[in-house]
């Protein structure tokens, strides 16, 4: 059974000065899982997690997980704008985009960030926006192709469990081109990353990416001469959204991938090789809630409950059917004797946070805890219908809540009108 890391008590408490709807995080709950992850890697000297700035984009958060050791994984010139002003630069920082305009490999590259390249194409792209010198350090990202099942079964996410189907990443014959190319233009340090799946929900998973990426990095040497410095296996381990999943083990992963390692790069003498990952869901997700409010209940051919949160705030279920469970505080442990749709306000019939959703019933007032919205879940919000970004919150160690980003304002949706209005 799913338990929010808050009660009844202090959602009301927090209430009081934070109106529903919000973001809540957990300090002790990511932490405590930054620690594990590393732990679960330690057998690697040169390992680092590379946190996906994309899943949480919040300054506050991003300060915790670098306290913790972690690096960010930056995809955008405001990500790495957002690494620089949270006092990250150089190694900590993984650049990985695609079809990426030339002032953002600048950006990278002044900051002394890893560029990670998704094309052989852009490689001259990047020598010309950087004035014809590369950066010492550099990484290419890889697309076997085909279709990749293990570990498949992310909702909504079929594309990404199918590399032949997916815009990423470069194909084998063009990585090991692109090494040659690399190398010969004077970078010294290079890596591979590959993405294959999201969310997967087995200990499988990144075992079998490090074992196709362990032998790619034999062939890389054997073919373009290249002894590869890192090998990246980026996201793509999950989390278990519904309470009756099994969630993933990192522990377990760890090993199987320490296993794969020790199997077919230590005996060819690249035991120093590090291993970086870059996750976001894995790391934030079981530790931020949506907390909102049952405004109202209607009857007709079903059974609805309104809230004040809307797809605006959590746009997963709406765009992917994606399941994410939901509490009603103080009623924890009551029968689930009630079948709900829990919807919200936007013109769209899809705005549901669950459909025939098995609770127990729900009173306009009580409070509603939404699972599982620590990645991908503020950051994906957007203004449709004007419906504004919620506040964020950070739960402390000690207990204490604070405020680490306030609600968007009417002004601030009108902002960038200011100036314009004599044109209408």
């Amino acid at each position: 059974m799913k338990r929010p890391f808050i009660t009844k008590a202090q959602a009301e408490e927090i209430i009081k000065d934070n109106p529903t709807p919000f973001h809540i995080y957990d300090e002790k709950g990511i932490r405590e899982n930054a620690r594990a992850l590393k732990a679960a890697f330690s057998w690697n000297k040169g390992y680092k997690e590379y946190f996906a700035v994309k899943a949480t984009p919040n300054p506050t958060i991003l300060k915790i997980l670098h306290e913790e050791g972690c690096g960010l994984d930056c995809s955008s010139l405001a990500e790495l704008i957002l690494a620089e002003r949270c006092g990250v630069t150089g190694n900590d920082i993984m650049f990985s985009s695609n079809d990426t305009p030339a002032e953002e490999f600048i950006k990278c590259a002044s900051l002394g960030g890893t560029i990670n390249l998704d094309d052989i194409t852009h490689i001259d792209f990047c020598l010309k926006a950087l004035g014809g010198k590369l950066p010492s350090r550099m990484s290419c990202r890889f697309n076997p192709g085909g279709l990749f099942t293990l570990g498949a079964g992310g909702e909504g996410f079929q594309v990404m469990d199918k590399p032949g189907d997916a815009k990423y990443g470069m194909t084998e014959e063009q990585i090991i081109e692109a090494y040659k190319r690399l190398s010969s233009l004077g970078v010294k340090e290079l890596g591979i990353h590959a993405f294959l799946a999201s969310n997967t929900v087995t200990n499988d998973y990144y075992p079998a990416l490090a074992a196709i990426l362990f032998k790619l990095a034999l062939k890389i040497r054997e073919e373009a001469g290249v002894t590869l410095s890192f090998i990246n296996l980026s996201g793509g381990v999950g989390i278990a959204y519904r309470p009756d999943q099994t969630p993933n083990d990192i522990a377990v992963i760890g090993e199987g991938v320490r296993k794969a390692y020790e199997e077919i790069l230590v005996p060819a003498g690249m035991g120093d090789v590090a291993i970086y990952t870059e996750l976001g869901r894995f790391m934030l997700a079981p530790y931020g809630h949506l907390v909102t409010k049952a405004t109202h209940v209607k009857h007709i051919y079903k059974e609805y409950i309104g809230c004040d949160a809307c797809a605006a705030n959590l746009m997963r279920p709406a765009m992917y059917g994606a399941y994410h469970h939901i509490t009603v505080l103080g009623k924890e442990d009551a029968p689930c004797d009630h079948v709900y749709d829990i919807t919200g306000a936007l013109c769209e019939n899809n705005d549901k946070f669950a459909i025939d959703r098995e609770l127990p019933e729900i009173n306009i007032g009580d409070i509603l805890v939404i699972h599982d919205t620590g990645a991908h879940g503020f950051a994906m919000g957007y203004n449709y219908n004007g419906r504004l970004w919620s506040a964020e919150l950070l739960l402390r160690e000690d207990g204490s809540v604070v405020k680490i980003r306030r609600a968007q304002t009417i002004d601030d949706y009108l902002a960038t009108l200011n100036g314009y209005w004599d044109t209408i």
